[in-house]
């Protein structure tokens, strides 16, 4: 527990059966339970999980044999415990000290595995949830620094930001750099977190009410998950902190291919964005703040087909000012309301 709040990991795994085991035996020891979840690799990852697992049932029944040793003993003692303690699990136990192996049937993608490993946090009451990759790239030792706006109330949802500082940002590939930054900016907007960077970072922490409050089944499969996770918790007007830190890269290779996961996050942000005004100042609650948005887009596109089929430089060009400057009000008012209600 943390300051008298039970705290779970949600570890989703997919191909690192590099990092995993050290990622699992790593986390803190204020943590409650972790959710470690293959999401069905097709390398050795499982193994690695359930070797994870064997390791911390001899840590905590003070076996001094590991399960490296046991593994080759001609009774296959190793591979016995491990299959108990999975099935301990499926029979609704948990596994000392307290990581539970899930492994999907089928490949969900990497905001699958997190939906998860949240549903068994939701259903279990986890006062506070953490969600934490598999590649090593996160430090388990800053975990109490995302858990400590969470569990004591300050914040709903608290996540990291590799970008707060400029030594954090000289440690990031170039690539990386430029591409998060660019998926940030359009995320303040989509989101309504004026006040975020690294909006691609997965290193987070959730309370269980703001979990509660989430649609799971509507968050993206794909990476996209933790944008959508923002754009949700803003229609529910509730607070979000960064928390600078330090990411680690080592040999780890990065899944996402940004050729693709740019276009197809940035129409996610797109869908987030209209589904947000739709929800937090038309449907709930009417905003005039919509009407900007509104009218500034109808005429920016007016002006657009103005100049396509009629060649009318001047008046194209004065109409899609004119709708510019809308869409500018409306961000300014929708930032605004944003940082009455606390929403940065």
């Amino acid at each position: 527990m943390y300051r008298n709040a039970t705290v779970a990991v949600v570890v989703p795994a997919y191909n690192e059966e590099d990092h995993v085991a050290d990622v699992l035996t790593s986390i803190p020891r204020f943590v409650d339970r972790v959710y470690a979840i293959d999401d069905r690799s097709t390398d050795g990852t499982w193994d690695e999980i359930c070797r994870a697992v064997s390791e911390t049932v001899d840590a905590a029944s003070g076996d001094e044999n590991t399960s490296e040793d046991a593994t080759d003993t001609p009774d296959g003692a190793s591979d016995t415990r491990v299959e108990n303690a999975v099935q301990s699990v499926t029979d609704g136990g948990t596994v000392p000290p307290d990581i539970v192996p899930i492994r999907h049937e089928e490949n969900q993608g990497a905001g699958g595995a997190l939906k998860t490993g949240f549903r068994r946090a939701r259903e279990e009451q986890m006062d506070v949830t953490v969600t934490l990759d598999a590649d090593g790239q996160m430090d388990p030792d800053q975990m109490d620094d995302l858990v400590e706006p969470v569990a004591t109330g300050e914040a709903a949802y608290a996540k990291g930001n590799r970008l707060a500082d400029s030594e954090y940002r000289e440690s990031m590939p170039t690539f990386r750099l430029v591409g998060n930054w660019l998926l940030s900016v359009l995320t303040k907007i989509a989101s309504g977190y004026w006040g975020i960077m690294d909006s691609q970072n997965g290193y987070t922490a959730i309370s269980h009410e703001a979990l509660c409050a989430l649609d799971l089944e509507a968050l993206g499969d794909d990476h996209q998950y933790t944008n959508d996770i923002l754009v949700h918790l803003n229609v529910e007007q509730l607070h979000v902190v960064d928390v600078p830190m330090e990411a680690e890269y080592g040999d780890e290779e990065s899944s996402i291919s940004l050729t693709g996961f740019v276009p197809q996050t940035s129409f996610a942000l797109l869908h987030g964005f209209l589904w947000r005004l739709k929800e937090r100042y038309l449907a709930r609650n009417f905003h005039p703040l919509s009407l900007f948005y509104g009218l500034g887009v109808v005429a920016v596109l007016a002006g657009i087909a103005r100049q396509l089929f009629r060649g009318d430089d001047d008046g194209s060009l004065l109409l899609t000012m004119q709708g510019a400057f809308l869409v500018l009000m409306g961000m300014v008012l929708d930032r605004r309301e944003n940082q009455r209600e606390g929403g940065e």
